[in-house]
């Protein structure tokens, strides 16, 4: 069976995609831990990030350094947070955080509810900029 990750590449279920090329994909997480956390994904489903090959990994990166240079210019912040946890949805994927602190990351705080309207405003901002 798919992945959501899988259903949103393949356009079945809404997101709000920042950034796309021919092999990943970037969309807002709809319950951010700050405005602009953005998923990173390769559109081929790989469970875990480090099966992917060498090359892939470093494709992976660089598409995630050009949407995090989008966001940095849209959403204050200090830096752009990386995590790599992939046990929430069996997909490989990247979570970009803008942070002030180091508590933006912080996994265990109750998460943002943004509105779509919200969430599309902020989804175009960072797709100006990529």
């Amino acid at each position: 069976m798919a992945s959501i990750f899988t259903r949103i590449v393949n356009r079945e279920i809404p997101a709000h995609i920042v950034a796309e090329d021919e092999h990943h994909l970037a969309f807002l997480d709809i319950n951010p831990l700050v405005m602009g956390h953005v998923l990173v994904i390769p559109k081929r489903e790989e469970d875990y990030i480090y099966d992917l090959s060498d090359a892939e990994t470093s494709a992976i990166n660089l598409f995630a350094k050009k949407v995090a240079r989008a966001i940095e210019k849209t959403v204050t912040c200090n830096r752009i947070g990386v995590v790599v946890m992939g046990l929430e949805v069996p997909h490989a994927h990247i979570h970009l955080i803008p942070i002030k602190t180091m508590d933006d990351m912080n996994f265990s705080r109750p998460k943002l509810s943004p509105s779509q309207e919200e969430l599309a405003e902020i989804a175009s901002k960072i797709n100006l900029h990529y």
